[in-house]
């Protein structure tokens, strides 16, 4: 279980990392499928800027500081950042429907950048909306599923991978 600003990173092919309440909130999974390496953090706010302190202490909470906590470690497992594809959710417009704050948009946004500068792509997103979803990633082949609050339905964001 990923908790809020938090992320896991393993290769063992036995794990099924999952986080819930992914509202404003973004879940990014990332999977190698060479290496068989997977990560998953669930990040409330897009820059540590306003408290690096407190980003020091749990970088997951920003986007920033938790996508190169997630790779850092990622690649100290083995994987390589041009066999990584990445899956994002969340971002939803959760108790603001005026837009006034939209923290989801803004996630994305930040996202998208950082992920650039990392020389890495989306592979496959779920963004927006105004319900909260659960992400799973399946470290035995990269495959990554969402529900949304108050459904059964299960919606494969990312199909496994052909490789593993």
């Amino acid at each position: 279980m990923v908790g809020l600003a938090e992320l896991a990173v393993s290769q063992d092919p036995h794990l099924l990392l999952c986080t819930h309440a992914l509202g404003a909130c973004l879940g990014i999974a990332i999977f190698d499928p060479t290496a068989g390496v997977g990560g998953l953090l669930h990040s409330l706010l897009p820059d540590s800027k306003m408290d690096p302190k407190r980003a020091a202490d749990r970088p997951g909470m920003f986007l920033d500081t938790g996508l190169a906590a997630l790779l850092e470690r990622a690649l100290q497992l083995g994987a390589k950042k041009e066999n990584l594809r990445v899956i994002i959710a969340g971002g939803a417009q959760i108790m603001d429907e005026t837009t006034s704050f939209n923290i989801g948009q803004r996630n994305h946004e930040v996202l998208r950048a950082l992920l650039a500068q990392h020389g890495l792509k989306i592979h496959a997103e779920d963004i927006g909306g105004m319900t909260n979803r659960t992400m799973q990633l399946n470290l035995a082949n990269g495959e990554v599923r969402l529900q949304y609050s108050g459904q059964v339905k299960i919606k494969l964001l990312c199909p496994k991978s052909k490789t593993t």
